[in-house]
């Protein structure tokens, strides 16, 4: 049984993974912090049912956790999560990291996309981006797990095997995701309002959103050219799910496209490529660790496009670092992850 914590609890992806973390038989949660919740139980804040119910928000107090933790979950804001994994790391603790803290190898990059200074560059060279299925190898052995985004999970892991192999041109990538609005966080802003999203559909963030960064440094590293992405993200007035739509330039047939990724894909439990023609959808993955995988040709007008659809909680968050936890200490990758779809 391992025993660990999470910060930042009490947002979307500490909840989720509290959730998940109820079916998963060698995990042991000890330690959840939330600044807003301190000194409540979970049954208190949340009508909590589960086998965590009595746990006790309480702060970030690091020699308190490293007392009684082996990994640190951090679901906090980019930025906040420095200072937490460099002295949970110094404790000798793992740390699985959902922010942007440590995802970018080029530390340039990552100050001037998010605005803010990053205080411990040599970690970023140390840590794993915990893309399982593309970077296992890396995160069996690693200290530091840098949780990648949702809405680059979503569009990474169809792409990745293809500029690895040379099947797609490596000049530019266009993609438009729609997502649930819990991929937007728990903020009080008019924006996300119910009012302002039910029956709604609107992009944010056009030619600005952060993930875009990401998503050119981890496709350049399998080519040998800067890959540029065109990245524009929707709100759909759904609580979750992220469908993607990704426009490239194939240099080989429609079918050895699909017959490569179904190849390169066919031992992952989580990887499904779905029959040409067929159109993956939400609800066949909402509520799982799942990434359902279309390949389409618009053969008058020489583009490929691929429709990708991932819970943004699940594969896009709390699932994937589950994924990850897994893998670093050897257990099965599925466990505590056989999920079914919710559907409605």
């Amino acid at each position: 049984m391992i025993n660990i914590a999470i910060i930042g609890a009490s947002g979307y992806t500490g909840l989720e993974l509290l959730r998940l973390l109820e079916y998963h038989p060698y995990i042991n949660v000890t330690y959840i912090t939330s600044r807003q919740h301190k000194g409540k139980s979970l049954k208190e804040v949340y009508n909590w049912s589960g086998k965590y119910s009595n746990l006790i928000f309480g702060e970030p107090v690091v020699e308190n956790i490293s007392e009684k933790a082996e990994i640190v979950f951090l679901c906090v804001p980019s930025g906040k999560a420095q200072d937490l994994a460099y002295e949970f790391l110094n404790k000798g603790l793992k740390v699985i990291d959902f922010s942007a803290d440590y995802r970018f190898k080029n530390v340039f990059q990552y100050e001037t996309t998010y605005k803010l200074s990053h205080r411990y560059p040599q970690l970023c060279e140390k840590a794993v981006y915990g893309l399982c299925e593309i970077f296992r190898k890396e995160i069996k052995n690693a200290d530091l797990i840098a949780n990648p985004g949702c809405y680059p999970t979503s569009i990474l892991i169809p792409l990745i095997p293809l500029f690895k192999e040379g099947l797609i041109e490596e000049d530019i990538v266009i993609a438009d995701s729609k997502s649930g609005v819990s991929g937007a966080g728990r903020k009080a802003e008019e924006y996300y309002s119910f009012c302002s999203i039910n029956e709604d559909f609107k992009a944010y963030k056009i030619a600005s959103h952060r993930h875009t960064p990401e998503m050119e440094e981890k496709l350049s590293f399998f080519t040998k050219k800067r890959v540029k992405v065109i990245f524009t993200p929707h709100l759909l007035p759904i609580n979750r799910g992220i469908f993607s739509t990704i426009y490239v330039k194939f240099k080989a047939s429609l079918e050895k496209i699909y017959e490569f990724l179904k190849e390169f894909y066919k031992e992952e439990k989580f990887i499904e490529i779905v029959p040409l023609g067929v159109i993956p959808t939400i609800s066949e993955v909402k509520g799982t660790n799942l990434c359902k995988i279309g390949i389409f040709e618009d053969k008058e007008r020489g583009w490929g496009i691929i429709v990708s659809v991932i819970d943004n909680l699940i594969k896009g968050a709390s699932g994937q670092a589950i994924q990850n936890f897994n893998i670093m200490f050897g257990f099965p990758e599925e466990t505590g992850l056989s999920l079914s779809p919710l559907f409605v």
